[in-house]
């Protein structure tokens, strides 16, 4: 128990002892920071007066730059001013010299004038005429072939416009050698390959027959200049065949005359007379009742073929049974007769009505499909007119619409109107012309075989006499 106690006591002692250790340490510890940095603190001031030094001079040497560059600034200045001054004067000097040239150019100009007299007017009318005959040019298909005289005239006008420069006689001999040259390549028929634009949009080199200056033909056909591009394009669609014979025949090269369209306004007409609707699309104007009346026709057309065709066979097979009274074919008097030859032995009065029963069978068949060609002739005029009406109605709806500024917004309607007019009068008139035709071949027919009945009624009624 005491051995415990002593153990105790030496380890409190210890622990003592440490603890005053510890804070003797920290007390040395905090002295020595306090003494750094009370030096820290001497020299961060002694810095700053070495800074304020320093920074004193560097101010004085500034100062002392700036009274230099001044110095110079001012030398600058005055030389400048000198600068200036001598600007002035060399200015004032030009000014004088450019009024003074000033003043003889305009004398001489009007010494010029004096001088020149009748010849500033000649020149004016060259100008003039150079001028006309660029845009002439530009517009000939001559220019295929001398593309580069509208650059020479174009000069030409120029040199004419000015004032500093006047024309030789060569360059005056040459505007009058274009001009008799144009005139004689409008009497003249050339041949030239040249790069054509065909409707398909490929290029092709083609044989160009340039006819004076109105036509050019390629392969048959007629060909444009475009005047801003210089090419040369095959119209998108062709006149109508009248009057493509002669670009036909001349692109055969034959050597004959030949009948030739000539366009005397270079391609404008051809262009409007290509742009003129052909038939297939003027019976598109017409609509479905342009359609209607055109199959009615066909109808009427194929009808009244088959039913002459028809009537003229038996036509051919009554007169040849005429001459064969006694035997009796496959005709319609043929069958009456063998009508007449099965009843002859009965009563005249039984006869009579047998051979007028056989009568009415047969003049049905001979008269067939007369009503409706009669019919036709009058139903085509009457949808014709429906035609117009249902054209005149889409007419005026277009002009309630849009208004009647621009006549392209009623062409259809109006078209419609015309064409469906024109179509029923088309088909009218000669369905007419045919039921007239079919029907005297149907009605002289039918009197042959009322005439022999009524004939063989007159014989037996003789024998019955006798």
């Amino acid at each position: 128990m005491k051995q415990s106690i002593w153990i105790v006591f030496l380890v409190s002692l210890c622990c003592s002892m440490l603890v005053c250790a510890q804070d003797t340490e920290a007390e040395v510890t905090d002295e020595q920071q306090v003494s750094r940095k009370v030096v820290s603190l001497d020299q961060l001031l002694e810095q700053v007066k070495e800074g304020n030094r320093t920074d004193t001079i560097f101010n004085q040497q500034r100062i002392a730059e700036f009274r230099q560059a001044k110095d110079k600034q001012a030398a600058m200045l005055a030389d400048i001013q000198r600068q200036r001054e001598v600007a002035e004067a060399l200015s004032a000097t030009r000014e004088q010299m450019f009024e003074d040239n000033d003043q003889q150019i305009t004398l001489l100009q009007e010494r010029l004038s004096e001088r020149l007299g009748a010849l500033k007017e000649l020149f004016g009318v060259l100008q003039l005429v150079a001028n006309d005959t660029q845009a002439q040019f530009e517009n000939s298909l001559v220019q295929i072939h001398y593309p580069q005289r509208t650059a020479d005239l174009n000069a030409f006008s120029t040199k004419m416009g000015s004032s500093t420069e006047l024309p030789t006689v060569e360059e005056i001999e040459a505007l009058w050698f274009e001009l008799q040259r144009e005139m004689t390549e409008s009497g003249k028929i050339v041949m030239s390959q040249q790069t054509v634009l065909n409707a398909d949009g490929e290029e092709t080199i083609e044989d160009v027959i340039r006819v004076g200056t109105f036509n050019l033909v390629a392969n048959g056909k007629y060909v444009q200049r475009i005047m801003e591009t210089g090419r040369l394009v095959e119209f998108a669609r062709q006149p109508s065949n009248r009057y493509m014979s002669g670009a036909e025949a001349i692109a055969d090269k034959s050597g004959e005359l030949v009948a030739m369209t000539i366009d005397p306004v270079r391609g404008q007409l051809i262009a409007l007379m290509g742009a003129a609707p052909d038939l297939r699309e003027r019976v598109q104007q017409g609509g479905v009742i342009g359609y209607i009346i055109l199959s009615l026709g066909a109808v009427v057309i194929v009808l009244a073929l088959i039913r002459y065709v028809v009537l003229m066979i038996e036509d051919a097979r009554i007169r040849s049974q005429l001459t064969q009274l006694d035997n009796p074919g496959n005709n319609a008097l043929g069958r009456i007769i063998k009508v007449y030859l099965k009843n002859r032995d009965e009563g005249l009065e039984s006869l009579e009505l047998k051979l007028g029963e056989a009568v009415l069978r047969e003049i049905p068949k001979i008269t067939r499909g007369l009503s409706f060609l009669k019919i036709s002739a009058a139903i085509a005029p009457l949808l014709g007119l429906l035609g117009t009406v249902t054209g005149m109605i889409i007419t005026f709806q277009a002009i309630t619409l849009f208004g009647a500024g621009d006549p392209k917004l009623m062409a259809g309607g109006i078209s419609q109107a015309l064409v469906t007019t024109v179509l029923g009068l088309t088909v009218a008139i000669p369905a007419l012309l045919l039921h007239n035709l079919v029907n005297d071949k149907a009605t002289k027919l039918s009197q042959i075989i009322e005439q022999e009945s009524v004939a063989l009624v007159a014989v037996q009624a003789e024998k019955s006499e006798g």
